[in-house]
């Protein structure tokens, strides 16, 4: 199902061309019937000729009214532009036609009304004055059918004219981010609050869980209407009215998003392409203040030009849009720029709430330019160079067809990008975030002189995230930025002890009498500080059994495995059992069996000792 929208003229016979066509009078308010003037959206749908159903949105044409109609021009696929032949091409037409240009609409049908009015070559005049407006334009060559609402003529030529443009507008992709921007609000008695919209990707079923952003409040597709018809499932460019379980009222209005858990992003700036508009006559200051108009919303932001101190009429300009009160949008969508009382410029939301002070990666014209123009791959790359994104959102942000698994791979065979898990990085910004946990590594190895960093010290010190910690480590061990030491932390790539001369001598004096002591480990004598014990540690060199007892690793397995096995046999040990197995004394015999309890290899009952819950998990490095 199409959505088409009219355009034109305030007083050019917008409604009563919809009235004839459908049969249903698409002005609602009873101020828009006692004034004959539409003033807000109205709604209507019919049959054409060969049997496909459309909706249509009729919009307001007073210049006074012009935000309601790009709250219902949003969503259309055909445009219906209506030009009275008693009155021809008009200021509001201009800047409907200037306002469908912006939005991207690709198709369009004109009707000229009131020919009942006008001579035949006056109806003729306009006919071909609208021809050549349309001329330079998209919309070249577009029929342009002359009619009478009151009379009925042309109206089986214009229905014919429609179902064949609609003919060429293809089918909305689905990127699985159901949407559905707000244009009217209402209460019905039994039921509740219900919304109507048009659903711009993605599904909603009954019983769908969906979000009003911005907000976030939680509410139930309690039930969905099209064209008086209760129906199961609102497909992508269909239009629906949604009845909201567990929704107030007064909690929705025009300009709110029901969208599927994540379809959006909750948004305080923009970034956009603006392209100027045809009817622009002035330049755009750097930091003005300007009206934004995205979905059904209206938002009073401030203009922040990218490249340039003014944006020039006829030209093409990057710009930051900081808006007053976050909208929901997701990449894609096209917002409007107004000044007070024209529509300026227009484009595609191409990145949303990019960080502060990060101008270079985020704002970079040749990563925003990619991110529009560019391949599946280099697109992907550009997404992933300022954050890492969630596979499942590659397509649906950069709407690309399918899953967005083949560029995905193709980035990754460029070498721009890599995918850990469920999420795709850019190589840069990981090569970055390795450097950051090395440097970080580094400084803390020169002011502790430890063996190693542990990683969440590491990690703390580098401010890493640690939604993305495993995937940076993965890259800074794989690039050689990071090594690992004895499973217990990380050094930077070739990094050295650190100890001093005399360290190193206390070290390797311990070690050699650590060796030779057998299953004796008497080394009160001489003991070390505790910060080399602690590096001793750290390299997996030692065994701390606390209270000065130190044993090598290897000397520490054979006594577990030895402690561990007697127990198998005899379902118990005592501390004065091993003390006279391993001819030892009772000092290092309690230090053993605690150490072992520590471990879940061995639990005491009374006076003594059985298997733990690990009795096979400790292995003591060696």
């Amino acid at each position: 199902m199409t959505v088409i929208g009219t355009a034109g003229h305030v007083d050019h016979g917008k409604s009563a061309l919809v009235r004839a066509l459908s049969g249903i009078d698409p002005d609602r308010l009873p101020e828009e019937r006692a004034r004959g003037m539409t003033i807000d959206l109205g709604f209507a749908w019919m049959t054409l000729p060969s049997g496909r159903e459309v909706s249509i949105v009729d919009v307001p044409g007073h210049e006074r009214f012009i935000k309601n109609m790009m709250a219902g021009a949003g969503g259309i696929d055909l445009a219906l532009l209506v030009v009275a032949a008693d009155e021809g091409l008009r200021a509001q037409t201009e800047e409907h036609l200037a306002v469908i240009a912006l939005l991207d609409v690709r198709h369009m049908v004109v009707a000229v009304t009131r020919a009942d009015l006008a001579e035949a070559g006056r109806v003729a005049e306009v006919r071909a004055a609208v021809g050549d407006r349309l001329a330079a334009t998209r919309f070249a060559g577009c029929p342009v059918i002359a009619t009478s609402a009151v009379s009925g003529a042309g109206l089986d030529e214009l229905r014919e004219a429609l179902d064949r443009a609609l003919d060429a507008v293809p089918q909305r992709p689905d990127f699985g981010r159901a949407r559905l921007p707000v244009d009217r609000v209402f209460h019905v008695k039994g039921f509740g609050t219900v919304v109507t919209g048009t659903l711009v990707d993605g599904e909603l079923r009954v019983g769908d869980a969906v979000e009003l952003q911005p907000g976030g409040t939680r509410a139930r597709v309690r039930g969905l209407q099209q064209h008086a018809r209760q129906v199961d499932t609102v497909r992508p460019g269909e239009r629906a009215a949604v009845n909201l379980g567990g929704v107030e009222l007064e909690g929705v209005r025009r300009g709110s998003v029901v969208a599927r858990p994540g379809a959006v992003r909750v948004a305080q700036s923009l970034v956009t392409r603006l392209t100027a508009a045809s009817t622009m006559t002035a330049p755009l200051k750097h930091d003005a203040g300007v009206t934004i108009l995205v979905g059904t919303a209206e938002r009073q932001a401030r203009l922040l030009l990218l490249e340039a101190k003014q944006f020039e009429p006829g030209t093409v300009a990057w710009a930051e849009l900081l808006l007053a009160e976050p909208v929901a949008v997701a990449e894609g969508d096209r917002c409007l720029v107004r000044t007070t009382n024209d529509t300026v410029a227009g484009g595609p939301v191409v990145a949303v709430d990019l960080p502060r002070g990060r101008r270079t990666a985020g704002r970079s014209i040749e990563r925003l330019a990619a991110l529009v123009d560019g391949t599946g791959e280099e697109r992907v790359a550009a997404l992933v160079a300022a954050e890492p994104a969630p596979m499942g959102d590659i397509a649906g942000r950069l709407r690309l067809e399918g899953a967005g698994e083949d560029a995905v791979a193709r980035a990754e065979a460029a070498g721009t990008a890599r995918r850990y898990g469920e999420v795709v990085y850019g190589t840069a910004w990981l090569a970055g975030q390795a450097a950051q946990l090395a440097a970080a590594a580094r400084d803390l190895l020169a002011r502790d002189r430890a063996y190693a960093v542990p990683r969440e010290q590491m990690m703390a010190a580098a401010q890493v995230s640690p939604e993305w910690a495993d995937a940076v480590v993965a890259f800074a061990i794989e690039t050689g930025a990071l090594e690992g030491r004895g499973g217990q932390g990380f050094v930077p790539a070739g990094h050295q002890s650190g100890l001093s001369e005399r360290e190193q001598r206390e070290v390797e004096r311990f070690l050699a009498q650590l060796s030779t002591t057998g299953f004796s480990p008497e080394v009160e004598a001489n003991p070390l500080p505790p910060r080399l014990v602690r590096y001793l540690v750290d390299a997996g060199l030692v065994e701390d059994l606390r209270g000065g007892v130190m044993l090598s690793p290897a000397a520490c397995g054979v006594l577990t495995a030895a402690v561990v096995a007697r127990i198998e046999r005899e379902g118990t040990v005592t501390l004065a059992q091993v003390r006279d197995q391993f001819g030892t004394t009772r000092k290092y015999a309690q230090a053993l069996l605690d150490h072992l309890d520590s471990h879940g290899v061995t639990r005491r009952v009374g006076d003594a000792r059985q298997l733990g819950p690990r009795p096979r998990a400790h292995r003591p490095k060696g």
